[in-house]
């Protein structure tokens, strides 16, 4: 995968690929794969994220809010709706951009390990 010529291309990469593994119908937090990861900084991660909406490539990005469960992204998307729209059609309740339970929704990447 090529996003550009930088050497952001392995993060990013590492990024998506994480990003890619939480379950439809769950969600995590750009800390939770910062901390993953080893970066020490969610706002890296979202950075990262946000570029994935201009790569052309599918990365479930809707699936990654900030600690308190607020769609923090969503003006990233195609439309400031796309995101919580997403979700929703994964039955993930979104009231006034919060996840609803999120405490129960919530997916560690950690979780890889212990499958």
């Amino acid at each position: 995968m090529t996003l550009n010529n930088s050497g952001d291309n392995h993060f990013y990469q590492r990024v998506f690929d994480v990003t890619c593994l939480i379950p439809v119908g769950r969600i995590t937090t750009y800390g939770a794969i910062a901390d993953f990861l080893g970066l020490g900084s969610a706002r890296m991660v979202g950075w990262a994220l946000n570029q994935c909406h201009q790569s052309g490539i599918r990365i479930p990005a809707h699936r990654v809010i900030n600690r308190n469960g607020e769609l923090s992204g969503r003006n990233h998307f195609a439309t400031p709706t796309l995101m919580e729209e997403l979700l929703m059609a994964e039955g993930i309740e979104v009231r006034k951009n919060i996840v609803v339970g999120f405490d129960k929704l919530f997916w560690h990447p950690r979780e890889i390990e212990q499958m």
